[in-house]
């Protein structure tokens, strides 16, 4: 895996990793969070695409401005690393934040340039409205309420912000994940600054996707955790309204939180690697019975998992 950089249309200079060949795969982490922390996915998709995982502006090691932590920016970011890369029909992988990054590029760009989707455990809204029903609140994956998400961002800006970011990933990740591992995660988090954190939470938290998400028509796989912090029943809003969508639950054994990808990332990378194989060669015009065929004769072999 190598480091590289990149500097955006407004000066700002962004660290991404880059491995692998053939079809990009474009990987967006989420809030607060960096693209280290797909460390066991890059070499697995290395053996099949061109991976380019970026560490957002303020995120990982890019560089801290004090400007431009908006989600629309941000996707911004990613198109023009996409043109400057010269990436043709990438696949876009978001985690978290970096689903609404992809929902956002599909409102500024269109989706016309990208190849498929897979969008990993994020709500269509983040707050909830006071007057919502218990249906709504489901369907939206609403996690705070406005003066909770409100109480959070001063904590970030005024208070012990470590201690919060501490608490909030206790939230995100299963009894069984082990504590060197979990304190890595809050390595990475502490990496943004907690004030750019607090400015790009609160924009981020009360952005509603749903209108863009049922536009949506390129395959998408979803994938959710039944004990996640993001509550599973959004994550099947998002597959009900999307044509060509697949949806994958990973149950509480099965590491089944938020970070999914870290805790089980082999079953992780396996259900991924077969999306995205399957899909590709029904673009090419293998039919469905053929293509079930040959996954049922050996798919499996040629995945390595990056465990």
């Amino acid at each position: 895996m190598q480091r590289k950089t990149f500097k955006t249309s407004d000066g700002v200079q962004l660290s991404y990793i880059s491995a692998g060949s053939g079809q990009p795969i474009v990987m967006l982490h989420g809030w607060s969070q960096s693209a280290e922390q797909f460390k066991y996915q890059i070499p697995a998709f290395a053996e099949h695409y061109q991976v380019i995982a970026i560490d957002l502006r303020g995120h990982g090691e890019s560089e801290k401005v004090p400007f431009g932590y908006r989600i629309s920016r941000l996707a911004q970011d990613v198109q023009e690393l996409i043109i400057a890369l010269q990436l043709e029909k990438p696949h876009l992988l978001g985690h978290s934040m970096g689903c609404s990054l992809i929902w956002s590029y599909l409102d500024l760009f269109g989706l016309d340039e990208i190849d498929q989707l897979v969008l990993v455990d994020q709500s269509p809204l983040v707050v909830s409205q006071s007057y919502w029903n218990a249906q709504e609140i489901a369907e939206s994956g609403a996690v705070f309420a406005a003066e909770q998400l409100n109480t959070i961002v001063h904590t970030l800006e005024h208070g012990n912000a470590e201690e919060l970011t501490r608490n909030i990933l206790v939230s995100m990740v299963t009894p069984a994940m082990p504590k060197e591992q979990f304190e890595w995660i809050v390595e990475c988090n502490l990496l943004c600054p907690q004030a750019i954190a607090a400015t790009l939470l609160y924009n981020h938290a009360h952005m509603d996707w749903r209108d863009q998400i049922v536009r949506i028509r390129k395959p998408t796989l979803i994938i959710s955790g039944r004990k996640s912090i993001i509550p599973w029943r959004s994550q099947a809003w998002i597959n009900q309204n999307i044509p060509n969508s697949e949806l994958e639950i990973f149950e509480a054994d099965e590491g089944g939180g938020h970070f999914m990808f870290i805790e089980n990332p082999q079953k992780f990378n396996q259900r991924v690697l077969q999306f995205l194989s399957r899909w590709r060669s029904l673009s090419f015009g293998e039919s469905l019975e053929t293509n079930q065929e040959r996954q049922t004769a050996g798919l499996d072999t040629l995945i390595r998992t990056g465990h």
